[in-house]
């Protein structure tokens, strides 16, 4: 099945991003057979699709921009265009063969992150991506860093709403060798355009404007290698 069809078949959105990219995901696998994985149809499925959570003036803008697309035909069916998702990837695995995931206070040592190591495997990966009829942008993408002692994963939904909003919501997931478990943090943050006192080129680069955005949720939990 083309992947076309196969996000019509599985979603109720009446229209998807400007660029999907349907084939593209990362899927971490132990060898016993299970693991964690992030794809855009997963993403997009956790998109609210019956409710218009962003109502601002360019919304009739970004309706008007796709007035000719068959998904906005029924007088625009209310979901939210900007294609906000909390995903914080796919756990798979068969029986007790499965990651489980319990709330934790451990936290991902970012200080050892940021230490020099080398890189063994590095990849960046798009998800989908959203201009939002010219009035900002949307997107969500993964990077993953392979090291000798650990593997960093950062799955990044950022959302710029011009003189409106920024939105960042992102989940890491560590592993660190030798361990039988990850850590997988996931944040929400976000502020109002009006009271961002930063220049627009920070406006528009997700890791220079994260420091000035405000944390609306945090979840942090551990996934347990099965016993």
């Amino acid at each position: 099945m083309c992947s076309f069809c196969r996000f019509d078949k599985n979603l109720k959105l009446p229209s998807l991003p400007d660029m999907v990219f349907g084939d593209n995901f990362l899927r971490i696998t132990h060898e016993d057979g299970y693991g964690i994985e992030f794809n855009a149809l997963d993403a997009l499925r956790l998109v609210n699709d019956n409710q218009d959570l962003m109502k601002v003036a360019i919304a009739k803008a970004w309706a008007e921009a796709r007035a000719d697309s068959e998904y906005v035909s029924e007088v625009l069916k209310p979901f939210d265009w900007t294609f906000t998702t909390n995903y914080k990837g796919t756990i798979f695995g068969k029986g007790d063969k499965v990651l489980m995931a319990t709330p934790t206070t451990q936290r991902i040592d970012m200080e050892k992150l940021k230490q020099q190591e080398k890189i063994m495997f590095y990849e960046e990966i798009h998800l989908f991506e959203d201009e939002l009829a010219d009035h900002g942008s949307a997107s969500c993408n993964i990077k993953i860093r392979v090291m000798p002692s650990a593997f960093f994963v950062l799955l990044r939904f950022y959302l710029r709403i011009d003189n409106v909003l920024i939105r960042i919501n992102d989940t890491r997931l560590y592993h660190e060798t030798g361990t039988k478990y990850m850590l997988r943090e996931y944040s929400s943050r976000e502020n109002s355009a009006d009271k961002l006192k930063v220049s627009s080129t920070v406006l528009t680069d997700p890791n220079e404007v994260f420091s000035h955005l405000l944390l609306k949720e945090e979840i942090i939990d551990i996934l347990e290698f099965p016993k």
